[in-house]
């Protein structure tokens, strides 16, 4: 009973604060907000007798990433974001694409499982040897896809946060070039 509580409790925080990541207009607040579920999440991890996954969701993401993320909002010094006209429609669109994605999570998980009684986890199903194996194995290509699709990211976000360049002057020459 105490665990169900103590489940409901995490769980209600990491929906609850990942809503606040998604619905605040304030970039540091998401941001802050992201923490909080990710701590949640780490919570849920420890519950399901996987700590060092637990372990590794708080160091690797909450403490490298969202530093991260909070060094390029500050470094971008993104304001809050205006109103725009097209609020309404954006939203709506929004609100139709989430259904839409729950439905087919939803036919794809009766397809799946249709409806049946799953077994618990073994002891051998969530170990580190099991994993491994099966990410060095049958998933290395994804692995490695992932790395490199992360290692473009941060290429890219270097790239975007770097400092414009100063317009030329009306004669065509740069201000530095013209002293």
């Amino acid at each position: 009973m105490l665990e169900t509580a103590v489940f409901v409790v995490f769980a209600l925080l990491a929906v609850g604060s990942a809503l606040v990541v998604v619905l605040h207009r304030n970039p540091v607040y998401s941001t802050m907000s992201l923490v909080v579920t990710l701590v949640a999440i780490a919570a849920l991890f420890v519950m399901l007798g996987a700590p060092f996954i637990a372990s590794l969701q708080v160091l690797i993401y909450t403490g490298a990433i969202v530093v991260l993320f909070l060094f390029v909002v500050m470094l971008l010094n993104i304001g809050r974001e205006e109103a725009s006209q097209r609020g309404l429609p954006q939203k709506v669109a929004a609100g139709l694409g989430s259904l839409a994605l729950l439905g087919f999570l939803a036919a794809a998980y009766l397809r799946l499982y249709g409806g049946a009684a799953q077994a618990p986890l073994s002891e051998d199903f969530v170990s580190m040897r099991t994993l491994a194996l099966e990410l060095f194995t049958d998933y290395l290509l994804t692995f490695e896809l992932v790395g490199l699709l992360l290692l473009v990211a941060v290429i890219a976000a270097t790239v975007l946060a770097g400092k414009p360049k100063d317009p030329p002057e009306p004669d065509g020459k740069r201000p530095e070039e013209v002293a």
